[in-house]
């Protein structure tokens, strides 16, 4: 028997958008907030037509005060709301970062469990759009560093549907990165699919020289690694973990022991980026089923360059190819 399905070809900006109309749809507590995200839909459009639908009173314009903005989702969000806050580029979260450090990671643990803040952040980030300085930083680290967080970034259309409504849907404050330049890359998918949990990596292609551990914007460089890593007699495992806290250690895991090499993949800089501590969680657990140390691949430890160096600091096919020939082959492929 065929089974019917509602397949749809978009974005990964429309699933946004729809993931944001069918919670506010199905929960009238879901507020959205944050700069021109009313009328204009914000800078990417991402909230496009919810005050049409849902009023100004459930999409809000805010001032341009990222502190304030985020002090004012924590005061929502004890009131019994489930606020949804836009940044608009990943650098300009900066000036809420006491907000988040101080109050929303910590309330849940400072009213002992009592006062849980169920607000979701998104904020769009990464490079690889010819954005100038703030407009392209990879602050991932800075977040799941800050115990209290969930971090949620998504690489695909229907991860991105998927993650964002089960992010709002949680209890505990996740910070949503959105890889901005995943925004319009189209995929056909179907909405109708059980909404992912947070916290569970996908392997996105099977191999047995090697894995690349990778996640958000560098998802897709990985996939086409992998490919080109074809011409050289290697065959490339390529883990997406989706979710970097909680960081799905039983899959990773398994993954590295079943294969024995891996290559850690992303923008962010590699010195006290997320990749140094997947590296170290890989080699303390899986030691001795590695056949050679792992490597990472990332962002040069430097601010983020003008548009026209953009393309040396991003981690390319090129650079993680290098790194899979620093495997220590001498036992085969």
């Amino acid at each position: 028997m065929t089974t019917a399905t509602a397949l749809r070809t978009s974005t990964m900006a429309q699933a946004l958008n729809l993931a944001l109309k069918d919670e506010m749809r199905a929960d009238p507590t879901v507020h959205v907030l944050g700069e021109d995200v009313g009328a204009l839909g914000g800078v990417f459009r991402i909230t496009d037509g919810l005050t049409a639908e849902f009023g100004e009173d459930r999409c809000l314009n805010t001032p341009l005060a990222e502190a304030g903005i985020l002090g004012t989702a924590i005061g929502m969000a004890m009131y019994g709301l489930r606020p949804v806050v836009e940044m608009q580029f990943d650098a300009f979260a900066y000036p809420a970062m006491e907000q988040l450090v101080s109050h929303v990671a910590k309330m849940r643990n400072r009213t002992a469990g009592r006062l849980p803040l169920p607000i979701t952040i998104r904020v769009p980030y990464g490079g690889g759009i010819g954005g100038v300085e703030h407009h392209s930083d990879s602050s991932e680290a800075y977040y799941a560093s800050t115990p209290g967080l969930h971090v949620v970034t998504p690489a695909t259309v229907e991860d991105a549907y998927g993650l964002l409504r089960a992010s709002i849907a949680s209890d505990d404050p996740v910070v949503f990165l959105e890889p901005k330049r995943l925004y319009w890359g189209k995929s056909e998918w179907d909405p109708s699919l059980a909404v992912p949990p947070i916290g569970k990596a996908a392997l996105k292609r099977d191999g047995r020289s090697a894995v690349l551990i990778t996640y958000g914007p560098s998802l897709p460089i990985c996939l086409d690694a992998a490919e080109a890593a074809k011409a050289e007699g290697w065959d490339l495992a390529v883990l997406d973990l989706r979710t970097l806290v909680p960081f799905d250690e039983q899959t990773v895991c398994e993954v590295v022991r079943s294969i024995g090499r891996a290559v850690v993949v992303h923008e962010a800089t590699g010195f006290g980026g997320p990749g140094a501590e997947i590296a170290a969680r890989v080699t303390e657990r899986c030691f001795h089923h590695l056949a050679a140390p792992v490597l990472r691949v990332t962002g040069f430890d430097i601010p983020f360059p003008p548009p026209m160096l953009e393309h040396h600091h991003l981690p390319g096919v090129d650079r993680i190819l290098d790194a899979v020939a620093r495997l220590q082959w001498e036992d085969g492929r």
